[in-house]
């Protein structure tokens, strides 16, 4: 029930960790969290003043960590161990689809949808979310395909999908170049229309290489995930689900 709570299954409190850092460091010191989970042991301890290093092995945790990082403007801090170039992302595709998803996701620093091995696929790999109205936050869909089997049927799966769950636009990530055809399909959707008076494409699709060369999606102002959770719990017992 406390303010900092996410739908994170394993989270801790902040006031247990503080005591505990507290009881068994000083300021400056180096705090390790072999398993950070969303980093509350880190979190903590970088509101204490100490150093801090967290390992885990899921690239879920490392977004939901980035997302609360987003509280701390001044923080610096290193990622390692996630793929830099084109080739490290389809070796990591190839080891383990559902970890490729969740780091395609946090590639346009969005929410994943669910822990994916767990559940049905709705079509859905997670949500990015934006705000051009007072007190409104907007959601677009997210489907990341890793496979070479990448086709125009894709493309009108998130249209489906777009238009299922009402949300504004959808954002197609994939690991190959799409085909002409894709491209035609994405260009056919009606554009959005902001209240802010600007026009954006409903259906965009942006390759993983595009990202790891910094290409920005054509979006209203984005909205960090960490600012939206706890907003959409208070309306709905059910959420926005990290997992």
């Amino acid at each position: 029930m406390a303010k900092e709570r996410l739908p994170y299954p394993t989270q801790k409190p902040e006031a247990l960790l503080e005591r505990i850092i507290k009881a068994s460091s000083n300021v400056g010191d180096i705090v390790l969290d072999p398993f950070c989970g969303c980093g509350t042991a880190l979190i903590t301890a970088h509101k204490l003043n100490r150093r801090w290093i967290g390992i885990d092995i899921t690239h879920l945790a490392i977004g939901a960590m980035k997302w609360r990082l987003l509280n701390f403007p001044t923080a610096e801090y290193k990622v390692k161990g996630a793929p830099e170039d084109l080739s490290g992302a389809r070796d990591l595709f190839e080891r383990d689809p559902y970890e490729f998803q969740y780091w395609a996701v946090d590639l346009v620093e969005g929410q994943p949808y669910r822990d994916k091995k767990k559940g049905a696929d709705t079509g859905i790999d997670g949500y990015l979310w934006f705000g051009d109205e007072k007190n409104k936050y907007k959601k677009a869909i997210i489907s990341v395909k890793g496979g070479k089997n990448v086709h125009v049927d894709k493309v009108r799966e998130l249209c489906h999908v777009v238009d299922r769950e009402k949300a504004p636009m959808g954002i197609f990530i994939s690991l190959e170049e799409p085909t002409a055809q894709m491209k035609q399909e994405a260009a056919l959707q009606p554009m959005y229309q902001s209240p802010l008076g600007t026009s954006h494409p409903k259906i965009q699709l942006i390759t993983i290489e595009e990202l790891l060369n910094h290409k920005k999606l054509d979006m209203p102002p984005l909205v960090p995930a960490i600012q939206v959770l706890p907003t959409v719990d208070k309306v709905s017992r059910k959420g926005a689900k990290l997992l």
